[in-house]
């Protein structure tokens, strides 16, 4: 019933992010604070000038390169959900140094669904709970709608992009 209820969600977010490039509220949970829920696009965040952190992040990385050969070599077998919070710190951090890294390896936004939560992780549809995101960012690599892995804030390495790496490296074996 969980690779059902799995398979459907990444068909929806697939179809949403294939059919609408934007499908997210705004809030405002806190004063001076916007926060992005739902279905995203890399330009709903990096044309806000609300979320200045994105830019700045992006400068300061230099991408892990065993990550970026992990990325060319299965760029057209696995995809990657990944669920953010635009308040955030660790997604900060980590999301725009993931595009920064996938940009490096040439690595399609098109396999890359962005899905936004609130303060309380809470997402559009229930995703969160249907796919057991408990903490963001939370990135999870996919191949054939099934979940090859996860990377769950900085990993548990503290370096993202290497754990990243690992899991993408699977896909060939699977």
């Amino acid at each position: 019933m969980k690779k059902f209820i799995f398979s459907i969600a990444v068909v929806l977010i697939t179809t949403g992010v294939t059919l609408a490039q934007n499908q997210y509220q705004v809030l405002v949970e806190r004063p001076n604070e916007k926060s992005l829920k739902g279905i995203l696009s890399r330009e709903a965040i990096t044309g806000d000038t609300t979320f200045k952190w994105y830019a700045d992040a992006q400068k300061i990385y230099t991408p892990y390169a065993a990550a970026i050969e992990a990325l060319q070599k299965n760029k057209d077998s696995v995809q990657l959900l990944v669920f953010m919070g635009t308040w955030c710190e660790d997604s900060h951090f980590v999301i725009p140094r993931l595009f920064k890294l996938t940009d490096a390896a040439g690595f399609s936004d098109n396999s890359i669904s962005l899905i936004g939560v609130d303060r309380n992780k809470k997402t559009l549809s229930h995703l969160c709970e249907a796919l057991n995101v408990t903490n963001v960012p939370t990135i999870i690599v996919m191949k054939k709608g099934k979940e090859l892995g996860r990377v769950v804030e900085y990993g548990k390495y503290g370096m993202f992009d290497k754990e990243l790496g690992e899991i993408v490296n699977t896909a060939g074996s699977n």
